[in-house]
């Protein structure tokens, strides 16, 4: 009987040995696991979210204002003859504003306001054809004060949305301050005027029409480009005008011919930025000294922001269509934030930068 036990006992022990060894092979194989495998308790790791950039107050306003805002703007032609055209009203209020040549060799500027409350613009003066290419590029509602013949018979053959101050009702949006006995740098006007006709004309007060220039979110680095602190583009032999860089208000003042170019509140005009545009101005051949520029096509330029420049092209499909601007690079232009002004002149004309 003691045998029997022993034999028995000594089977059991060969059997947990032999049992032990094939939970260690197939643990070893990674088949089975005869012991349960303990879990280990994962703690989530929260990535901080990367903390947003503050928004820029002003530019903020200016998107607001200018760049998402339906309301359609508003461009208005002024005087600029002579010195008896000066000083002006209403370009300071001016977001974007189009200075070109006439004949003569003066230049005139065509000034848009958008969501504005400009008391007093002008002088207001006669349009000329090639302005109404970019009046309609900003599908903007056209005031002026008389038209040159090819103006008169573009604006309506065009579609232009036209306000204009030698029309019976339309003339009552104006009023005169004349210096001297027929003085036609005299006529002005106010948005409120402006817009009350607009009313009684029914013209669309809002648009859907995108923006012609592509404003940055953000300031610009511009310190890699050329250096712009002072910018002259000289029109003709007797019209020069420029601009001078202030580090402070990081803003460009306006001159003419070599002079602060002063409204009559006393305000100089300022810009963020200024497009200098290549076209070639020819005569009309209509027998009068009237001047053609043929907006479509394509050509170089500049861009001057923040005491710097950096070439840039532009090109336009067609009159009504959108001017594109790109970089060297050939990338969409990127402008800063603020009030612009496009200078569309000849490529021969004498250009200094330092």
């Amino acid at each position: 009987m003691k045998k029997a036990s022993s034999v028995i006992a000594l089977f059991l022990t060969a059997v947990l040995i032999l049992s032990a060894c094939q939970t260690k092979k197939t643990s070893e194989n990674g088949k089975i696991t005869k012991d349960p495998v303990k879990k280990e308790t994962v703690t989530e790791q929260k990535v901080p979210k990367a903390e947003e950039k503050e928004k820029d107050p002003e530019i903020e306003a200016f998107f607001d204002k200018y760049v998402n805002s339906k309301k359609r703007p508003i461009a208005v032609m002024i005087d600029n003859d002579n010195e008896q055209a000066r000083p002006q009203a209403g370009l300071d209020d001016a977001y974007l504003i189009y200075e070109m040549v006439i004949e003569g060799g003066a230049t005139r500027f065509m000034a848009f306001f958008k969501d504005a409350a400009t008391e007093k613009i002008g002088p207001v003066r006669s349009s000329r054809h090639y302005f109404l290419d970019y009046a309609l590029e900003n599908d903007a509602i056209y005031t002026h004060f008389g038209w040159s013949p090819r103006a008169m018979t573009d604006i309506p053959a065009l579609g232009v949305n036209n306000i204009n101050g030698i029309i019976a009702g339309d003339d009552s949006i104006f009023w005169r301050e004349r210096k001297f006995k027929g003085d036609w740098h005299s006529a002005f006007t106010s948005i409120e005027k402006i817009n009350s006709m607009a009313d009684k004309k029914k013209y669309q007060k809002e648009t859907a029409h995108a923006n012609s220039i592509n404003y940055s979110k953000e300031y610009l680095d511009m310190k890699t480009e050329s250096v712009a602190n002072t910018v002259s583009l000289a029109y003709s032999y007797h019209y020069t005008t420029g601009y001078t860089y202030d580090t402070e208000t990081k803003l460009y003042e306006k001159t003419i011919n070599g002079k602060p170019h002063t409204m009559q509140n006393g305000k100089t005009v300022k810009v963020k930025n200024i497009i200098v545009q290549f076209i070639t101005d020819t005569s009309l051949g209509d027998g009068s000294a009237r001047r053609n520029i043929n907006t479509a096509g394509s050509g170089k330029g500049y861009y001057i922001t923040d005491g710097c420049c950096k070439s840039i092209t532009w090109s336009k499909d067609s009159r009504t269509a959108n001017t594109i601007y790109k970089d060297a690079d050939g990338n969409t232009l990127s402008v800063n934030p603020g009030k612009t002004i496009i200078n569309i002149i000849s490529p021969s004309a004498k250009i200094t930068m330092k």
